[in-house]
């Protein structure tokens, strides 16, 4: 099966197209480092050419409320209209949970309005959303700090490894269109002002971590809805806990954000 991944070089991108590849696929990973621009359009009919399956992991450069909705709704109007001129079969996207429970959030509007995008295009598709990464965490900590103080809602999350995303891409994009979205989430819930004090302790980080209800995620107040998924997600095996005991400081990038 011939596979292409917008955004193949990023965190999940790289690790999907290795997954594919090891699969047997014929997988070209598609970003503006080959020569493959959603934005302008460059080399990208191009790249879909013959491609019975197109998966979009690309994501905005800005994290600016009007940058990031530009950026999705270009990218998708783009990337849609060269995928339905090469007669692709199976559009699939990677998305977040909780983007339609977040109005207030910029970056969640814009995965609302892509995902509305591949809903009235004519490609049979499948959405997958996401909770948190585990390597986004550092900069979810890093956007509540106040000096030495990390003031964080004591909300639930469910945070999965990249790596379990990457896989259960994988296992859709091989899949037949669903036609709808999926939900994937790790094994464990947890309050986030107590998981970042994990991660603090784990990074010898003096700060407090205080919980907070009225702390704002992005621009959202939090509850223990608003960023779990809902019923039947796919479930990731990897445990935070051992995720960072295998992991370096580094894994927890200060400027991610998801």
């Amino acid at each position: 099966m011939r596979i292409v991944v917008i955004g193949g070089s990023g965190l999940i991108g790289a690790k999907l197209v290795g997954r594919l590849r090891q699969g047997g696929h014929e997988v070209m990973a598609a970003s503006p480092k080959s020569g493959v621009d959603t934005i302008t359009g460059e080399g990208l009919a191009k790249a879909v050419a013959g491609a019975q399956v197109v998966v979009d992991v690309a994501n905005s450069p800005s994290f600016d409320d009007k940058k990031v909705l530009e950026f999705f709704e270009t990218s998708g109007r783009n990337l849609l209209a060269a995928e339905r001129a090469a007669g692709v079969g199976h559009h699939v996207a990677l998305s977040v949970v909780g983007t339609d429970r977040l109005p207030e959030n910029g970056y969640f509007r814009a995965k609302v309005a892509q995902e509305t995008l591949i809903k009235a295009s004519d490609i049979p598709y499948t959405i997958l959303r996401s909770t948190q990464f585990f390597e986004f965490i550092g900069g979810i900590i890093e956007a509540g700090a106040e000096g030495d103080v990390i003031r964080l809602s004591p909300a639930l999350i469910q945070p999965i490894a990249s790596d379990d995303v990457a896989a259960t891409l994988a296992d859709l994009a091989v899949a037949p269109p669903l036609n709808g979205t999926v939900e994937v989430a790790g094994p464990e819930p947890i309050a986030l002002d107590k998981l970042a004090g994990v991660v603090m302790a784990a990074k010898r980080d003096g700060r407090r971590a205080i919980a907070d209800i009225h702390a704002r995620y992005f621009g959202s107040v939090l509850d223990d809805q608003s960023l779990t998924p809902g019923g039947n997600p796919r479930i990731g095996p990897t445990r935070f806990e051992d995720w960072l005991a295998s992991s370096s400081a580094k894994s927890l990038a200060p400027g991610a954000r998801a």
